[in-house]
């Protein structure tokens, strides 16, 4: 049987596992917040880490706490970061809507952890306090924000290294395809010729944009809450807190973070992680259309499109023998929807700043971060497992450029929009080429005709 620590706070006391670092207030949480799986995101306790030792190195600067008991909180910050302390965190998202309780997880795991450096007794809340000494100069209200901000900076790293990764695919595809020229699509049907590298370059312009939308969102999250306390004023903080705070966690982040401009606001609202969550919701709709346009280019083999022909993989189907199924686009189509949804969700709790303080933050931490992570792996698993390996099938692009209707578009500066229609209509109906068509209606000259209907002249 486990020895069981008792510990006592303001409301009673709460039996803690001795060979567990929480206190009180974790256990509480624990006990009243049994709700789902999902515990708080492991970027934002290692940002938690950064938080609390930033704060630590400024209170000891601005001469707020001794330094002894500074070094120990700094020692319990670094097993954060490195996360040999992560099973001492186990709350479920699903808290109250501040992030204090994940805030004062870390306090008292730090504290304790402190305590024991020192030689102290755990639990005792001497030599380090988890409120006076952790979490000194600070409040969950800005706290959690800015943790926030310094998770999603991180986590946004990996996810741009695949996205750039993938820009380099497209690229590649589009040399690749620089002289496979094919039929073009408007409203699902035939339309006018271009090159398939023609229409890779939109999928990659969209790429491209979507990493320029995204970086332009991450500058304002370089700008943290930390340093308004409660309610923005600063009450309780000494002076130039926010200011030493950002210098000494961008020298260990190795990021630039600054004061937020408006503590009230950062506070209060979370409109640039809403706004950052946008911009993942924009590339996950811009990758849902590139899967869609590959995943109908790529039907078949016989009966569908077939102009793109995907990797084998593995066995499409457990009961038709060599079936290969797109399912690496689905897949991805199936992480950009959740994407999506994660978008509305933080959508609504952004909307949900009541008065000085938004009580939405584990929800928008835990979708955001989700939606970073899950695009990274998506984006990643699709580069790897089915755009390097797709191919393009030749023949059956220069059957469906022969056999195109659409061709006809040439001949309207020549012989004007209703004729050239009317060779078009004509051999739609009796199956057969547009050139047969022409000659038996009499519109244009055999020559005339081979020297303008072109494909070449038409990308």
């Amino acid at each position: 049987m486990k020895r069981k620590r008792i510990e006592n706070d303001s409301l009673g006391s709460k039996k803690i596992d001795a060979d567990r670092l929480w206190g009180a207030q974790t256990q509480r949480s624990l006990d009243n917040f049994r709700i789902g799986n999902e515990t708080m995101p492991v970027e934002l306790i290692i940002a938690l880490g950064y938080q609390k030792k930033a704060a630590t190195l400024a209170n000891i600067k601005l001469g707020q706490l001794n330094k002894k008991i500074g070094k120990a909180i700094i020692k319990a910050c670094d097993q954060i970061i490195n996360l040999k302390l992560i099973n001492e965190f186990p709350l479920s998202v699903w808290q109250t809507g501040s992030g204090t309780q994940t805030n004062m997880n870390a306090n008292e795991v730090i504290s304790n952890y402190a305590i024991k450096l020192l030689k102290g007794k755990i639990g005792s809340k001497k030599p380090v306090h988890p409120n006076d000494h952790v979490n000194l100069s600070q409040s969950s209200n800005d706290t959690f924000p800015t943790v926030m901000h310094i998770a999603c900076t991180f986590a946004s790293i990996k996810l741009l290294n695949n996205l750039d990764n993938l820009i380099k695919e497209f690229q590649k595809k589009i040399r690749l395809f620089k002289n496979i020229i094919k039929i073009g699509r408007t409203h699902t049907q035939d339309a006018t010729p271009l090159t398939l590298a023609q229409e890779f370059s939109g999928y990659l312009e969209q790429l491209k944009n979507n990493k320029k939308r995204i970086n332009l969102a991450l500058k304002e999250l370089s700008f943290l809450a930390q340093g308004g306390t409660a309610v923005g004023t600063g009450f309780n903080a000494p002076k130039n807190f926010d200011k030493v705070f950002c210098k000494f966690v961008s020298q260990l982040t190795k990021n630039k973070f600054s004061p937020a401009p408006n503590k009230f606001e950062s506070i209060a609202t979370h409109d640039s992680l809403v706004n950052f969550s946008s911009s993942l919701n924009s590339l996950a709709i811009s990758l849902f259309k590139i899967g869609n346009d590959i995943r109908l280019l790529a039907s078949g083999p016989r009966s569908g499109l077939g102009e793109l022909l995907l990797p084998e993989n593995e066995p499409g189907s457990s009961i038709m023998p060599g079936k290969i199924n797109p399912t690496q686009i689905e897949a991805l189509t199936m992480v950009c929807t959740h994407i999506i949804g994660n978008h509305t969700s933080v959508s609504i709790a952004g909307s949900q700043g009541h008065f000085e303080l938004n009580t939405y933050k584990p929800l928008i931490a835990y979708n955001v971060l989700q939606s970073i992570n899950l695009l990274s792996d998506a984006i990643k698993s699709f580069n790897k497992n089915c755009l390097s390996g797709l191919k393009a099938n030749k023949k059956r692009i220069q059957n469906n450029v022969k056999n195109s209707l659409m061709l006809v578009t040439a001949l309207n500066k020549y012989i004007g929009y209703d004729k050239a229609a009317k060779i078009a209509r004509k051999a739609y109906k009796e199956d057969i080429s547009l050139k047969e068509a022409a000659l038996k209606l009499k519109l244009i000259s055999e020559k005339e005709f081979d020297k303008i209907v072109l494909p070449k002249k038409m990308i």
